[in-house]
């Protein structure tokens, strides 16, 4: 497992990013080539437990060559109680899909997502915007070489 600040850059290809919350899952699509990701999904959680089959549909269909978990920090930077739980949901997609896990410290995606939406976000859908923002974030700041 990688951090990202320590991450060469990655051969193109698709990554898979993750708003991980223990309700609700955000998933998003990007790529490396043109720095650019899209909002795929939003899976439940059930009893903090995350839906990995539906996580595994989605590896499988869109076979991404690594992954990116954002980690909720506070603004001034430092982690939260919640940002070990977001680190853990990394290491089980790495043990579980044998792929780079990369993390990025996010603030507020999901605000972020909530204002992009405003009043055409339907049921479910915030949480993926939020995993795009992530992903996004992350890939305008590595290498795409």
């Amino acid at each position: 497992m990688l951090n990202s600040k320590s991450a060469k850059p990655l051969s193109a290809g698709l990554l898979m990013g993750f708003d991980f919350g223990l309700k609700r899952i955000g998933v998003a699509i990007g790529q490396s080539i043109s720095a650019s990701a899209s909002p795929i999904a939003t899976l439940i959680s059930r009893d903090g437990v995350p839906d990995w089959s539906g996580i595994s549909a989605l590896i499988e269909r869109w076979q991404p060559t690594a992954l990116v978990v954002g980690l909720p920090m506070h603004l001034d930077g430092s982690e939260q109680p919640f940002t070990q739980n977001a680190r853990k949901f990394g290491q089980r997609l790495s043990g579980r899909y044998q792929r780079p896990v990369f993390f990025i410290e996010e603030q507020l995606s999901s605000y972020e997502a909530e204002q992009r939406l405003k009043s055409r976000a339907k049921p479910g859908e915030l949480d993926a915007h939020a995993a795009q923002i992530i992903l996004q974030n992350w890939l305008s700041t590595h290498d795409k070489s």
